[in-house]
């Protein structure tokens, strides 16, 4: 079986979507890519449509907020532009020390996942820092919750923040690698705080993240490209790279 070809979070791009949305998705597939991860995407879901199909680009992946919310507008919108995977990306830092609250996450993850079949939509969860420096009955607080999830539902590992949660990615991608569908790929200087270490995230392979050794534990996952924020001058520049590190370092 070929490895699931490489994706960019279009959070990444945010700003240059925000002023123009289809020649951000052109410039994405001249840097060569086939896939995107769109955020956002119910408000615009028409100009992404067109811009997809424009550039002859698939969104196997999403984001979109939807615990505690209805859901219906955004799987209406994700089983519109194609989307196979919807992937819930926050839930309330300060709760993650919390078992009911975390238990709570777990069951609206689940009772979204119920609504999605329908559409035949799966859906995911997306964990930052929290979920793994946060301990619930002397286990890491995102196994406890992943211990509580329907079997259908799936993980997008941010491999970066897992690190920044002082857990070993590589070991935790093999541990929960029947549920991971996708990881994020991005690299940075690690032992810093918040808000700094957001400051320093750099190109994969050039900073203290072992992104090799990540993509090497989850050869099944589709590996996505993301900066949260970039300070190192062209930020298309800084994905295209990362994109040539994820192409030089797999299977």
């Amino acid at each position: 079986m070929s490895a699931p070809k490489p994706s960019v979070q279009l959070y990444t791009l945010r700003d240059f979507i925000a002023q123009d949305l289809p020649g951000t998705i052109a410039r994405v597939a001249q840097l060569g890519f086939t896939q995107v991860e769109p955020y956002d995407f119910v408000a615009r879901a028409d100009e992404f449509a067109a811009a997809l199909a424009a550039n002859n680009l698939t969104a196997p992946t999403a984001h979109a907020m939807m615990i505690g919310t209805d859901a219906k507008p955004v799987l209406e919108a994700a089983k519109m532009l194609g989307i196979t995977t919807v992937i819930d990306p926050f839930s309330n830092p300060e709760e993650w020390g919390n078992k009911d609250a975390v238990a709570g996450f777990a069951a609206e993850i689940n009772r979204i996942s119920e609504e999605a079949k329908a559409y035949g939509i799966t859906i995911g969860y997306h964990n930052h820092f929290w979920e793994l420096s946060n301990q619930i009955d002397g286990q890491i607080a995102f196994d406890y919750f992943i211990g509580l999830l329907n079997p259908d539902v799936v993980l997008e590992v941010d491999t970066y923040w897992t690190e920044v949660g002082g857990v070993n990615a590589a070991d935790y991608l093999r541990k929960h690698a029947d549920r991971i569908v996708a990881i994020h790929v991005k690299d940075g200087k690690l032992g810093l705080e918040l808000p700094e270490i957001v400051e320093h995230q750099v190109p994969a392979g050039t900073g203290d993240v072992p992104v090799a050794a990540i993509l090497a534990a989850a050869p099944q996952a589709i590996p996505v490209v993301e900066f949260d924020k970039f300070n190192g001058g062209d930020l298309f520049a800084a994905v295209a790279q990362s994109l040539a590190f994820i192409n030089g370092n797999r299977a």
